[in-house]
């Protein structure tokens, strides 16, 4: 028996055609959309336990946020303006993190998904640098949250294993100088035997992982710098093993990381690109390196909001796209980007590139839309069941309420989503097939919105003051 059937909006459902369908509807039955089509007909065809009148908004598949970093969520606004990515990644988040306890994890974690689903994120990729491998705790707390709360996470599982070299050493002691007070870790605090770390991830992998239950887990070597070449080898292993994916930050700040071969040409050569591998940022890389990444098919997760505040360039996403490159959207960090919503985010992405181009023709509405949904997906290896709102795919969906003064009139609602959305329009949210939010109350949180607001407000304080930062 059908469950759930959304009805009486404008169903964007993002398949090959991208057709719409006005008025239309998506019946649910348990984790799966069974029908989408026109709304008279669906009405006549199902009777489900649950009807959802979209009352005339955009009906979209559950957004995808392809690279997130969710701990740090707590220091949003802490210290983080006018620097550099190493002045900020060594003075502000790394001592941050390090200073956070596993309560604090589990809230930051319950408060990134709060805004999520109030985004209409279903999926985001979360980037776990700061793993410590000898203790999971911190790890173990976010995960239970994800469960609770019920959004489609995968935990990239974070990977250092090489220790610094005496020119990183240097550069630490010259970066960290500007902020003496601060309780800086050791420039090897995140380091592991490269044993300890892949069995650590392939422990998580045999006992975690399940995308049924909506939680994965992939590899995640964290930059070039630390990850030795066994590392990056073994993740590519595990992802073939495990039926995953692997992650890793690559060229966002190329001029710490070059040397003979760029960073694309060094991953093609010990054979870590291909289908299986998701680069973050991409911002500073070659020509040459984007057909590397193309002839690969090597996925890619644009993170523009971060990038634009730490000043590190734009990545070539026009080139990417032209050449085949798919391209995903992430929100990278909460403290640098400030807020987690991927279609605030797709704005940047159609209005920067077209400036920086002097270009109104590059990067239309469509395709960032697109990589929100369908190449989101497809960043992510999950092309065959979510990005679309097509039969038999699972039900990530969200209802966006059009009704607003700023979206009015809205005679293409890709160009509203996209251009127009403030970020409190999201009325509803599924993901396989369970309701997280209905009319914009959170049904899954385990506790007052407020309460949770004041928590925040309160840790995030504290974990400011134990470390310091400025």
């Amino acid at each position: 028996m059908t469950q759930v059937l959304i009805t009486n909006g404008r169903v964007l459902t993002q398949n090959d055609d991208r057709d719409v369908i006005d008025p239309g509807a998506v019946a649910v039955a348990g984790d799966r959309i069974v029908a989408v089509g026109p709304a008279k007909k669906l009405d006549s065809d199902f009777d489900p336990d649950t009807v959802i009148d979209a009352e005339g908004g955009a009906i979209i598949p559950g957004l995808i946020n392809s690279h997130v970093h969710v701990s740090d969520i707590l220091l949003r606004g802490a210290g983080s303006q006018d620097r550099g990515l190493y002045d900020w990644l060594l003075n502000v988040k790394m001592p941050g993190t390090l200073a956070m306890e596993p309560a604090d994890h589990a809230l930051a974690a319950r408060l990134y998904c709060a805004e999520s689903i109030q985004a209409g994120t279903t999926t985001f990729v979360e980037n776990a640098t700061e793993m410590q491998w000898d203790d999971l705790a911190n790890t173990r707390k976010k995960l239970d949250v994800y469960d609770q709360l019920g959004v489609r996470n995968i935990y990239g599982a974070g990977i250092r294993d090489k220790p610094p070299n005496s020119e990183f050493l240097e550069l630490y002691d010259e970066i960290t100088a500007r902020d003496p007070g601060v309780a800086h870790p050791s420039p090897d605090e995140f380091t592991y035997e490269t044993d300890t770390a892949i069995e650590g991830v392939e422990s998580l992998l045999e006992t975690v992982h399940d995308p049924e239950s909506r939680q994965s887990v992939w590899p995640a070597p964290v930059v070039l710098e630390t990850a030795t070449r066994r590392a990056l080898e073994a993740s590519s292993d595990l992802a073939q093993r495990y039926d995953v994916m692997t992650t890793v930050h690559v060229a966002e700040a190329e001029v710490q990381e070059q040397g003979p071969l760029s960073s694309v040409e060094y991953l093609r050569n010990i054979g870590y690109l291909g289908e299986r591998a998701l680069l973050g940022h991409c911002v500073q890389i070659s020509d040459r390196d984007v057909r590397l990444l193309a002839a690969t098919d090597t996925k890619v997760a644009h993170n523009i909001g971060a990038n634009m505040r730490l000043a590190t360039g734009f990545a070539p996403v026009v080139s990417m796209q032209e050449t085949g490159v798919t391209v995903g959207l992430g929100t990278d960090n909460a403290i640098l980007n400030d807020t987690i919503n991927p279609l605030s985010d797709a704005r940047f992405v159609a209005s920067a590139h077209k400036g920086c181009h002097r270009d109104p023709g590059v990067v239309p509405a469509q395709k960032v839309f697109d990589m929100v949904t369908r190449d989101g997906a497809a960043a992510i290896g999950r092309a065959g069941d979510l990005g679309s709102l097509e039969a038999g795919k699972l039900a990530d969906i969200a209802v966006v309420d059009l009704d607003h003064p700023h979206l009015t009139p809205a005679p293409d609602p890709v160009h509203a989503l996209v251009y127009g959305l403030q970020g409190f329009e999201i009325e509803t949210v599924l993901c396989g097939g369970d309701l997280l939010m209905k009319d914009r109350q959170l049904l899954t949180l385990d506790r007052d919105r407020s309460e949770l607001l004041a928590d925040a407000n309160e840790r995030a304080e504290q974990i400011v003051e134990r470390s310091g930062i400025q």
